[in-house]
């Protein structure tokens, strides 16, 4: 459906962003020569939080909501934005001084989980089931949730709606497989535009995989599946693409990432999830465009989707009162408030259908069923995608079996030294 980015500034996002809250400036909690101190129950807390934020959309809708809780809470929240969240959150851990509450990456949590950094509060959630299965058995280890999910979004393709219509096409023409997609790509490249821009990390190809019938992993992430007929046969037609100019990645056109090229109307097309309504209506608000499903592949539907975990340090001296900011910061309407401001779908199912429900053209990003495949979340995997995206860069000129092969080999070693 039509998402003009301007719609969004409504007076219920306002209000609901209003009502909402996180705060800011890294603060750590007190902590002596890597030495826990006693945990603190009772009194004015003073909680640390750290995020990877995808813009200032983000940020804002994070600091609006952690005032809300400091009114409530009668407690203070120092918000930090992470420029690595990766590397800073590491940093904090072995130094024995970590945020409060923070976001953890589905790509990272097997590793925190696995060496004992995140509190697992699962069980203290009363109402858990209102959240989607799928979400939470991204943050479960052995059986025990050990963080909730914040948001969720899946893949899908976004349409510049004057682009598309100074291309002769229609809204019967949005393509619905990948015969279709590379055409509608080649009649929209031309006059500095490409059909279709997205990045070459396999956080976006990789939805070509699923609807070839492929992935990284099996489903229960025990075997790596990499080198396979179908997964070469997705890449492949990436490949067709990016060699018929119909298609190009981000840094192919100076762009920073696909939502900047589509922004700026190097792309008709992009691949993205929610975050690029944020991004659109912060950046690009005058620019129009409709957002479909990801078109079906050879085995039919396929799509990623990404979430975070709002992660609690083991280590923390204020976990009751951590726990207590994690409640609060998911409530319905504390996630809807959050997709008003930058599109993340809630992963509460009621906020979810009452968010999208208010923003139908959103629903291709809410996207749930078996066809939507989760992150990779084995410990030390990271490293191993690490590589694969490295190859994928030039996924142009390369041997796609031989980096499939590659893939294949380093999963399997990373999978054994899990055992």
């Amino acid at each position: 459906m039509k998402h003009h980015s301007t719609a969004r500034r409504t007076s219920r996002q306002i209000a609901l962003v209003g009502a909402a809250t996180l705060l800011a400036a890294a603060c750590s909690s007190s902590f002596d020569d890597g030495e826990t101190e006693q945990e603190e129950s009772s009194g004015p807390q003073e909680l640390s939080v750290l995020i990877a934020s995808s813009g200032d959309a983000e940020t804002a809708a994070v600091r609006a909501a952690v005032e809300a809780y400091e009114e409530e809470s009668g407690n203070t929240v120092n918000l930090d934005v992470a420029q690595d969240m990766n590397q800073q959150l590491s940093q904090a851990f072995a130094g024995g001084n970590p945020p409060d509450v923070f976001y953890v990456d589905s790509s990272q949590f097997a590793n925190y989980a696995q060496g004992g950094s995140l509190y697992p509060y699962g069980a203290e959630i009363e109402d858990v089931d209102d959240f989607s299965p799928a979400l939470l058995q991204s943050f479960t280890r052995d059986g025990e949730l050990v963080c909730l999910p914040k948001d969720t979004s899946a893949l899908a393709l976004a349409i510049n709606d004057t682009l598309w219509e100074q291309a002769g096409l229609t809204e019967d023409d949005y393509p619905g497989t990948w015969e279709e997609l590379a055409a509608v790509a080649e009649r929209l490249t031309g006059d500095g535009v490409t059909g279709l821009v997205t990045s070459s990390e396999y956080q976006r190809l990789g939805a070509f995989m699923t609807e070839a019938g492929g992935w990284i992993t099996n489903a229960d992430q025990t075997e790596v599946t990499a080198d396979s007929p179908e997964n070469v046969e997705a890449l492949e037609f990436v490949q067709t693409m990016l060699n018929d100019g119909v298609m190009a990645f981000a840094t192919d056109v100076d762009a920073g990432w696909g939502g900047e090229a589509f922004g700026k109307g190097q792309a008709a097309m992009t691949i993205e999830g929610g975050w690029l309504a944020g991004a659109m209506e912060a950046d690009y608000p005058d620019v129009g465009y409709t957002v479909v499903p990801m078109p079906e592949g050879p085995a039919g539907q396929g799509t990623l989707a990404y979430t975070n975990c709002w992660g609690v340090a083991q280590d923390s001296a204020h976990r009751a009162a951590a726990v207590d900011l994690v409640r609060f910061l998911t409530q319905g309407d504390q996630q809807i408030a959050m997709g008003e401001a930058f599109g993340a779908i809630p992963s509460r199912q009621s906020a979810a259908e009452e968010y999208l429900a208010a923003h139908p053209e959103e629903a291709a990003w809410g996207a749930t069923g078996d066809w939507v495949q989760g992150p990779v979340t084995v410990a030390g995997f990271d490293r191993v995608l690490g590589q694969f995206n490295t190859d994928l860069q030039s996924l142009r000129t390369a041997d796609v079996s031989e980096i499939l092969a590659n893939l294949q080999t380093y999963g399997e070693a990373a999978l054994e030294d899990n055992q």
